[in-house]
């Protein structure tokens, strides 16, 4: 078993940039050896016929498909912006 010490933490929060009390230090050394101890546990089981998922639901597409609509007219549209030409928008530079 893998024990982490105040130390240990101290130097890891130190490349964080997290600042940790002594109290903290001593919290989290215990938390981190437990999760070791787990990280352990779980390479016992077994998982050689059990498939890689990409998501934990089975999803297919829930998207509409795809259809382009005439929603607005255009002369309707051109009418709201400032300034147009040739049927476009027109928008300033930006480069």
């Amino acid at each position: 078993m893998t024990k982490f010490t105040q130390d240990d933490v101290k130097y890891f929060a130190n490349f964080a940039k997290i600042g940790v009390s002594d109290e903290e230090a001593e919290v989290f050394a215990d938390l981190i050896s437990e999760l070791v101890v787990f990280g352990d546990v779980l390479k016992e089981v077994e998982t050689d016929h059990i498939e890689p998922m990409t998501h934990p639901l089975q999803l297919v597409n829930v998207l509409r498909e795809d259809v382009p609509q005439d929603i607005l007219d255009r002369e309707e549209m051109l009418a709201s912006v400032e300034e147009h030409e040739a049927g476009m928008i027109k928008v300033p530079n930006i480069l």
